[in-house]
């Protein structure tokens, strides 16, 4: 269930394609669909360099990753000739990432099987700190985000995400039990409450963004469709996709899916320094 959790809610649900271009095909693929969406919110943009609006990436950084994942967030930061260091507390996805990696330019990877508490880490080690949906699942966020503090060099840019509220008050009811449980999400942070932990961990705020009603929706659909995630074949999946593809294509597409990114959103950002 937590590697379920975990693609759902992560920033890129399949690898990032040559060219972020939307998908044509009759039967929309929903991962793809969902990247795409995500490119439109500001994430793997390859002109300017930045991995999410307000964090750019260049071959002179030092990347950490923490809670990697499947590795598609870093796997974008390889690709930019960053020096990178990946951790997490599933060794078959330490693993995948760092076979992921070995495709990209980057300068080195180092990698680590942790729970984070602490990091085997040296302090002041990165320029870059990437930590997207973690802080839900720990169980002491202070001490969590602490240790992220701690490996940054001063100046350090951060990037941190966290469910929104939003969606995940939409699934109460719905979701499978587990879902709010150990060791998947055991707390929801509110905007205000997001905004103290990483101000109180002694950052100064850059930006804080929300996206993601795409996959706010598909989630909730895919609690009902009662189908397995490695294979979501369900007409309420399909349909959905298929409707999302068509407002994302219409004329006002980009001004309707930012109404209602606003409005439910899977996903909260916070891009910000370390003094």
């Amino acid at each position: 269930m937590l590697s379920l959790l975990k693609k759902l809610t992560a920033a890129t649900p399949a690898p990032v394609p040559e060219q972020s271009a939307a998908p044509v095909a009759d039967k929309v693929d929903p991962y793809m669909l969902g990247l795409y969406d995500a490119t439109l919110s500001g994430w793997f943009n390859k002109e300017t360099g930045e991995l999410f609006t307000g964090f750019p990436v260049t071959a002179d950084d030092i990347l950490i990753d923490v809670g990697c994942g499947d590795g598609g967030n870093v796997q974008f930061c390889g690709n930019r000739g960053a020096r990178i260091i990946i951790a997490d507390i599933d060794e078959a996805k330490v693993e995948a990432t760092r076979q992921r990696l070995a495709d990209t330019p980057a300068r080195s990877v180092e990698c680590h099987v942790t729970d984070c508490n602490p990091l085997p880490i040296a302090d002041g080690t990165a320029t870059r700190v990437v930590s997207t949906e973690v802080i839900e699942h720990v169980e002491d966020p202070a001490q969590f985000l602490s240790e992220l503090v701690r490996v940054g060099q001063s100046g350090a840019l951060y990037l941190l995400s966290v469910p929104h509220p939003s969606s995940e008050d939409l699934q109460k009811g719905i979701a499978s039990p587990d879902y709010f449980e150990k060791p998947n999400h055991i707390r929801i942070i509110s905007e205000e409450q997001f905004k103290a932990m990483v101000s109180e961990a002694g950052l100064e705020i850059i930006s804080h963004s929300q996206y993601g009603f795409y996959w706010s929706m598909w989630m909730l659909l895919f609690w009902e469709a009662k189908v397995d995630f490695s294979n979501p074949d369900h007409p309420l999946l399909h349909h959905w996709a298929s409707t999302w593809q068509a407002v994302l294509d219409s004329p006002r597409g980009a001004q309707i899916k930012e109404a209602l990114d606003g409005v439910v959103a899977k996903s909260q950002v916070i891009i910000a320094r370390k003094p």
